[in-house]
């Protein structure tokens, strides 16, 4: 037997092993009312197995080829009936690519012993392949662009600060800095580079994920990182004026989903000038103390709580240290600094409270606390008493107007994420919600639900936005809430009513027993949802998004998809088959990103991912792993206990056993909307497969895919969109108005965090942590990369 006839041989082996394992998938999915397009295509590979063991190289080209065929036809049919998503290059070669070098590759190999002319026609084909191939790869590879004509601006502040995680507390993250315009913005460069130092350690049980973005103020830029640590540096050079590192306790970090620190607070009390402490950042600590630094020198600011430190486990009744913690900051509106916290989700119904607390800036007093269950904010807490237990709890960045006298708290669920019999009605009425309290006393003026009785983990993961809308011929405050749903619901700052229209849509109730489910649920229907592929409605996913990079996992996945519960958005949390799927996943659409808005354009930007998660609810009964405590540690837990409810929660990223997304790509968007007219101006996928692929393999191939993202995007009078937050390693700067690519620059890290812009002494940087993100699988750094123009040369 000679060589050509030895590989041919082990070429349709491999074909025919690869159509018996679709054969037998292929079965188990038409007995679940899938497509025969597996059962009919592997049947083929395995006729021509057979075929060239037994002599007949011919007929077994044939097959191979009308397999091919098959599944080239099967695969445009499905694509295209999905509408052509941005990314269906990349899906096509997920579902022809493997089985298309097996058949070409055992075809010229075969077709050898027969003459050339045979030979001569499949050479050609299978080279028409691959610059076919080559062709949609160049298509949809990533290259920035430059802008085709300068655009003119109005010459812009020689200094601005960034005083606050969103910019200001109106949380739109814009800055009305013009010196990098779309005309220029190709030159910029890397101008200075600072490491933090703080790394976790390589035991895998720390999950870190800093998401900072520093804040500039006067002649000093403030950062810190995940284990909360702060820093004071040149704006200009990035040297280090000082540094202040609190001690924390390894085990309490355990406790957090995440270990971040999104931003400082920073206040400045007026007319004090050089006086200690007049200028103050302010730090909330994983292990729950509140500490306030002098902003020159970073000492403790010794006239604020106990030798500059409040202790914010004071009536929280904590079993364990770090369960609840804040790491998005502290907000300081007016003279109040305003926390909340994060509390470790689906661990346990007698969670630690979500109480957000106000403290007095200057001394450290506690003003008001508000809670869901606490009538007057202002009431003291008995010694022998806690704030109240399994509360919703405000994870995310604060936002407020000390001119409106408001605080605007967007809030996640009450203990227990995924079954809510047990829970009072205050818990559903406050969770998920945007709630307005008064920044004197604490008191609630309005509260608006963005979700209702949410079973979903759908909470409010963006900061809401305070801007300025003409409402009835008159300028109006409104706030903007971007949710994980897809919606932007637009609320009158004053009375919490919206302002555009909102629609309650039936949903299914038929939910697991003892549970009460709400049979509508709002959407915004004045803006495009932003959950899925941005569109009016919500994005409702079907059999044919399932997807693979090879058949063998593309027909799992489908297998998976027949045997999950999936009705659309707010389908009911299940313990049935493979459990429910969620779509849009818990990471969203918008999370805690949230938009930047463009004030002068009037346009919001957004950005948001694409991903199911299955979640499955397990019973009680066969829940082996403790709550965090009762001496259960997150990281040790196959399954949230979510104790006190029936059923514990698992809740995994819908992935193929390749670990790549069950779905289609794209898995992420940015995009633009008009804020009054509603109309989307333009979106497309964020992120390419350069970091990421199957097993977690990076691909090394800058394909426009869109991958999940997290961490936000900064606007800028001068035109321009700065953002990172996807799975690459990239910082990318877009025309606003237009969504065109016009610069990149590769980050030493992941970009999973919020980028922002300043001016210092007439030049202009724009800053982005690059530090990764554990949960994200994106590469750890400690990073803080500024950027700006090249100086002009000296006269």
């Amino acid at each position: 037997m000679n060589a050509p006839r030895i590989l041919f041989l082990g070429l349709q082996t491999l074909t025919g092993l690869l159509g018996a394992a679709m054969t037998a998938l292929g079965l188990w999915l038409v007995t679940l009312g899938g497509t025969a397009y597996y059962l009919v295509t592997g049947l083929l590979l395995v006729a021509g197995a057979v075929v060239a063991w037994r002599g007949r190289p011919a007929t077994a080209v044939v097959a191979g080829g009308v397999a091919l065929l098959v599944t080239l036809l099967w695969s445009l049919v499905e694509i295209a009936g999905k509408g052509w998503m941005e990314s269906w290059g990349f899906d096509l070669a997920g579902r022809v690519g493997l089985l298309g070098a097996l058949v070409l590759a055992s075809a010229v190999v075969g077709l050898i012993p027969l003459g050339t002319r045979p030979l001569r026609t499949v050479a050609i084909g299978a080279v028409g392949l691959l610059l076919t191939i080559a062709a949609t790869l160049a298509f949809f590879w990533e290259r920035p662009g430059t802008a085709r004509t300068a655009v003119a601006v109005a010459p812009g502040p020689a200094d601005t600060d960034w005083t606050a995680f969103g910019g200001t507390n109106a949380g739109t993250r814009y800055s009305p800095a013009t010196q990098i315009t779309p005309a220029n913005v190709g030159s910029l460069r890397e101008a200075w580079r600072f490491h933090t130092g703080d790394l976790p350690e390589q035991d895998g049980r720390v999950f870190f994920s800093a998401q900072n973005t520093p804040l500039k103020a006067d002649d000093t830029l403030f950062l810190c990182s995940p284990r909360n640590r702060v820093f004071a540096l040149d704006p200009a050079t990035g040297r280090e004026k000082w540094r202040f590192v609190p001690t924390i306790a390894p085990r309490t970090l355990e406790s957090a989903f995440s270990v971040a620190c999104r931003t400082v607070g920073y206040h400045a009390a007026p007319g004090e000038g050089a006086a200690i402490c007049a200028r103050r950042i302010f730090v909330a600590v994983a292990d729950g103390r509140l500490i306030a630094l002098d902003a020159r020198t970073g000492r403790r600011c010794p006239g604020f709580g106990r030798d500059g430190t409040v202790d914010l486990t004071a009536g929280m009744g904590l079993k364990e240290p770090g369960h609840a913690s804040s790491n998005s900051g502290p907000s300081v509106i007016g003279d109040m600094v305003v926390v909340g916290q994060q509390v470790s989700d689906n661990q346990r119904r007698d969670a630690p409270s979500g109480v957000v607390r106000a403290y007095d800036a200057t001394t450290g007093a506690l003003r008001w606390a508000w809670d869901a269950k606490r009538s007057d904010a202002r009431a003291p807490l008995d010694a022998d008493q806690t704030w109240p237990k399994g509360t919703p709890n405000v994870w995310n960045v604060i936002s407020g107007d000390a001119g409106l006298g408001l605080v605007l708290l967007a809030t996640g669920n009450a203990g227990n994420d995924h079954w809510g019999g047990n829970r009072d009605p205050e818990d559903d009425r406050f969770s998920s919600a945007v709630v307005a309290v008064d920044l004197a006393t604490g008191a609630t003026r309005w509260a608006f639900r963005t979700v209702e009785r949410d079973r979903f983990d759908y909470d409010s993961g963006a900061q809401p936005v305070l801007t300025t809308l003409p409402v009835g011929g008159a300028a109006r405050p409104v706030v903007i809430q971007a949710t994980k749903t897809g919606s932007l619901f637009v609320l009158d700052a004053r009375t919490g009513r919206p302002v555009t229209p909102v629609d309650y849509r039936p949903v299914p109730t038929d939910g697991m027993p003892g549970d009460r489910l709400s049979p509508v649920q709002p959407q915004s229907v004045a803006y495009p949802n932003l959950s899925g592929r941005p569109e009016r409605d919500p994005e409702r996913i079907d059999a044919r998004h399932s997807w693979g990079l090879t058949p063998l996992d593309a027909a799992l996945c489908r297998i998976q998809f027949h045997r999950m519960r999936y009705d659309g958005i707010y389908t009911p949390p299940t313990g049935k088959g493979l459990g429910t799927l969620l779509f849009p996943g818990t990471v969203g659409g918008m999370n805690w990103g949230g938009i930047a808005l463009d004030p002068a354009r009037g346009v919001i930007i957004s950005n948001h991912s694409r991903l199911p998660n299955r979640v499955q609810l397990i019973p009680r009964a066969d829940v082996a792993d403790p709550a965090i405590g009762d001496g259960g540690r997150r990281p040790d837990q196959a399954v949230a206990p979510q104790k006190g409810a029936p059923y514990g929660v698992d809740r995994p990223m819908w992935l193929s056993p390749l670990g790549v997304p069950c779905i289609a790509p794209p898995w992420g968007y940015i995009a633009a909307t008009d804020l009054r007219s509603g109309r989307l101006l333009w979106s497309q996928p964020l992120g390419t497969g350069r970091d990421t692929g199957p097993l977690g393999i990076p691909s090394q191939l800058r394909i426009v895919i869109g991958t999940p993202n997290l961490g936000g995007a900064v606007t800028t009078a001068g035109g321009l969109t700065f953002i990172a937050a996807a799975q690459d390693h990239y910082l990318r700067a877009f025309e606003t108005t237009t969504g065109r690519l016009l610069w990149s620059a590769r980050l030493p890290a992941g970009g999973q965090s919020s980028a922002m812009t300043y001016m210092h002494r007439g030049r202009q940087y724009v800053a982005i942590g690059a530090t990764g993100h554990a949960r994200f699988e994106t590469k750890l750094g400690d990073a803080l990369t500024v950027y700006a123009l090249p100086t002009p040369p000296a006269k």
